[in-house]
């Protein structure tokens, strides 16, 4: 296949995401209505489904406006020849095939930071702050900025790195070796992720002795979870939106509360999420989720060294020299059809697993007290209630709220 064939497929590529993305936008759009739906009465009053609708009406505006400017400079880029004239600019200052690497990526992503800054700041400081969202100061703002650049640094850049390191020294065994490296890394950061890179930015303390902390235990012995580390995260630092996740493997798996869904929910009703985490441990749906994220990345490893050795990758890109970094974004492009694919799947899954983990809370805690939780953590935040079906499939790691709640027979309290 030729430079100038794999241009056009790589151009059409990203004319059908960017157009499919849109579609599915409009249909979603459709779905919202000024008149409260009646499968929403009992569960959103009337003047909040409307704030609802508005919020998620500016949210779209912003996202749209962005997601053109996104794929107007990606399009122009590859057409004319803007990754290639990145590339001979960093080859004047180094042509070690690391540096080089990291010298590119650096100016694309510092330019990427650019032009999404002010699509970020408006986001936080003029929607979520109009909606009564944030809580974030324009200097956690920065901080975060400069912590998540630094870090994208160290991480990405010594991932990256590597395994161009790999590459160099052994291109045969390329695919396999570069999988074992990032495997074990995945690993790690799933073990440790909560312990090492949450502090960075959020405050994580012991959940202080009282109901809720027995309340949980007592949960957590009924069904033989052995559970060392509950804790409680400044969310409030940020945003008024609470939550909760659990993580980890292991003697190191922890439960982390928003100290935002502490205020918003009673003990019966954080007890039902944590229920529900615990259904995820249970059904070992942490377990299977790194395994099949972990396939994925080998699949994507073996094709990657197929074509990495390609000189047309870099061409069509506009280059007349190849090198791994433009290998690799012309790969990326053309493995999206594949990476999309594989997405709607573990989407599917997913949503399956969501159901078993509410299934899970139910039948050992309480399904009432889950449900109530849900509505009241969907409401507050002004979540769309009546996606379209269509956006659902593609875009959903969740059921809907009203599929989760009519799947464990929810009855809306009417007092």
């Amino acid at each position: 296949m030729n430079a100038t064939t794999i241009l056009y497929i790589i151009l059409i590529i990203l004319s059908f995401d960017f157009i499919l993305e849109r579609i599915l936008d409009i249909l979603n759009l459709r779905n919202w209505s000024p008149i409260l739906p009646k499968v929403l009465e009992g569960i959103y009053e009337k003047e909040n489904y409307l704030k609802s609708q508005e919020y998620q009406k500016e949210k779209y505006k912003l996202s749209f406006i962005s997601s053109v400017i996104s794929f107007l400079t990606s399009f122009l880029m590859i057409a004319l020849g803007g990754f290639a004239w990145v590339d001979q600019l960093v080859r004047e200052y180094t042509t070690n095939p690391i540096w080089l690497a990291l010298l590119f990526f650096g100016v694309i992503m510092l330019a990427s930071s650019i032009i999404s800054l002010p699509f970020s700041y408006y986001s936080t400081f003029v929607i979520e702050e109009k909606y009564g969202f944030n809580r974030m100061t324009l200097k956690t703002f920065i901080l975060d900025l400069i912590k998540g650049g630094l870090l994208g640094m160290l991480i990405g850049g010594g991932l990256l790195a590597l395994l161009i390191w790999i590459y160099l020294q052994t291109t045969d065994n390329f695919w396999w070796m570069a999988w074992a490296v990032l495997a074990a890394f995945m690993i790690f950061m799933t073990m440790f992720y909560s312990s090492l890179i949450v502090p960075l930015f959020n405050k994580q303390t012991p959940l202080k002795e009282g109901v809720l902390k027995d309340e949980i235990q007592k949960f957590a012995d009924k069904t033989g979870f052995k559970l060392d580390n509950v804790y409680v995260m400044d969310g409030s630092k940020r945003s008024s939106k609470g939550n909760a996740y659990f993580s980890g493997l292991g003697a190191k798996k922890r439960i982390v509360l928003f100290d935002t869904l502490i205020s918003e929910l009673s003990t019966k009703e954080i007890v039902a999420v944590l229920a529900h985490e615990i259904g995820h441990y249970k059904k070992k749906h942490t377990r299977s989720g790194i395994i099949l994220s972990l396939l994925q990345t080998g699949l994507m490893f073996y094709i990657f060294s197929l074509f990495i050795g390609n000189e047309n990758l870099s061409a069509a890109l506009g280059s007349g020299q190849h090198g791994f970094h433009l290998g690799l974004i012309a790969f990326g492009i053309l493995y999206s059809p594949i990476s999309s694919i594989l997405g709607l799947g573990m989407n599917l899954l997913s949503r399956a697993n969501e159901y078993q983990a509410d299934e899970y809370a139910k039948q050992n805690y309480d399904g009432q007290s889950l449900g109530d939780a849900l509505i009241k953590l969907s409401v507050s935040t002004l979540s769309n209630l009546t996606p379209h079906k269509a956006y659902v499939f593609f875009y959903y790691s969740h059921p809907t709220l009203l599929q989760r709640l009519k799947a464990i027979n929810f009855t809306r309290n009417k007092d």
